[in-house]
């Protein structure tokens, strides 16, 4: 053999090495991106924030309006039609009937305490003096405001105990 053949032999060997472990890497890689679909149900704020268009805020905003049974879900939630398109490819969601048996577990251990649950509850139903107090605004609503009891986020209490506690009553 002439050493001109012999290093035309080794180029292509090394050639076709490296075309072959490029292309096992890329095949490895493939695998990987699909299993490590964040889940909306499941992910941490952390997790979501990593997404692309997503960030604390959005973040938030997708945990506080779990479960969701779609990707396309997300609208509901308050989330942009451009970034739910942005993050589709990336996240998944996991099967409803788990989410159900998530929240028919969490009642389980509050079920046997029903009682003590009920006359707490009576200690917050509205009585004379008693204000509606929306914990995340911070306002507090009298009875007859539309607002009274019907905030997701509240409680009831006297206005004394809501105007110590720092809220401001609600602007008629």
């Amino acid at each position: 053999m002439n050493p001109k053949g012999i290093r035309l032999g080794t180029i292509a060997m090394a050639l076709a090495l490296s075309l072959a472990l490029f292309a096992q890497s890329t095949a490895t890689k493939t695998p990987a991106t699909t299993s490590s679909k964040v889940d909306l149900n499941t992910a941490s704020e952390k997790e979501l924030d990593k997404l692309p268009g997503v960030g604390p805020a959005t973040a938030k905003k997708i945990i506080a309006g779990r479960p969701y049974s779609s990707v396309s879900d997300l609208s509901k939630a308050g989330v942009s039609k451009h970034q739910i398109d942005q993050i589709t490819p990336l996240v998944t969601v996991s099967n409803q009937s788990t989410g159900s048996a998530n929240r028919a577990a969490e009642p389980a251990p509050n079920t046997p305490s029903r009682a003590p649950q009920t006359s707490a509850t009576q200690a917050q139903t509205p009585g004379p003096g008693m204000v509606w107090v929306n914990t995340s605004t911070k306002v507090y609503h009298r009875q007859g405001d539309p607002f009274y009891g019907n905030t997701k986020h509240g409680k009831y209490m006297t206005e004394q105990e809501a105007i110590q506690a720092g809220f401001r009553a609600a602007k008629k």
